[in-house]
């Protein structure tokens, strides 16, 4: 009988050991996933909260994602304890969780990830055990190695971030820049001194706790990505899928010339 390769679980080392670039996906189809998975990206995130995205069709986004190779992400728009197991049943490597702005809000993340004695999310029987061929390995390796990563898009959650990043099982942040500059009341303008003074505040509590960093660079533009890596961000998205599939067209239309 041939023998059957077992799920890929990556590391949480893949996202500390170099600077990596993913990508969001808000369109509900797998071929967007396939399409951008074969792009060069490190990982994808599959968004709940900003899409139109079912559990049904994320999952098999999920799925793509992870058979192509890279690491499967998912942003999740609630802090539902059974959203978040249900796309880890599905088979994803970590879930962003958005607008986490207590320790409270972030230990309940954590609780809802893990498995006994971390935390208390339940245990079932799905693709990410392998069908039920893998528990035992899926069961530790999501308590050692699967990604808690807290989106820190308001201004309460920068000024509890010293506290949050302390909670075990939280392995980095994602900047929100959008949604922080709007809690600053100057939504989109992110030059503005209350902007840079906030970002300012999360860097010095990123070298204190020694985290992984993201930020997400929305507008698909290469030097704003570069600027972002110069900064020492670990953990980028670079662009949404329907903001890179218009530019790329914007691009070859303004190159044309009608006669």
């Amino acid at each position: 009988m041939r023998k059957i390769k077992p799920l890929r679980r990556p590391k949480r080392s893949e996202f500390t050991s170099k600077t990596t670039i993913g990508s969001w996906l808000t369109i509900p189809h797998p071929s967007v996933a396939e399409s951008l998975g074969r792009a060069g990206f490190d990982w994808l995130t599959v968004d709940l909260e900003h899409s139109g995205t079912s559990l049904e069709t994320a999952s098999e986004m999920i799925r793509i994602v992870d058979l192509i190779g890279l690491n499967a992400l998912v942003r999740v728009g609630s802090h539902d304890s059974n959203v978040i197991k249900r796309v880890m049943d599905a088979g994803a490597h970590g879930i962003i969780a958005s607008t986490v702005n207590t320790v409270e809000e972030a230990k309940n993340i954590v609780s809802a990830v893990k498995y006994p004695p971390i935390g208390t999310r339940g245990v079932g029987l799905s693709r990410a055990h392998g069908y039920a061929q893998e528990f035992e390995d899926h069961y530790s390796w999501l308590n050692e190695e699967s990604l808690v990563i807290v989106q820190i898009e308001h201004i309460n959650a920068v000024n509890n971030m010293r506290e949050i990043m302390k909670v075990p099982g939280v392995d980095g942040f994602f900047i929100g820049p959008y949604d922080l500059s709007a809690s600053l009341g100057i939504p989109g303008q992110f030059d503005h001194s209350l902007m840079k003074e906030a970002l300012n505040h999360v860097k010095n509590v990123k070298k204190e706790a020694g985290c992984i960093s993201g930020i997400h660079v929305v507008q698909p533009q290469i030097q704003d990505l570069q600027a972002r890596i110069d900064e020492g961000y670990e953990m980028i998205a670079y662009g949404i899928d329907y903001l890179l599939m218009a530019d790329k067209a914007r691009e070859g239309l303004r190159g044309i010339t009608i006669k």
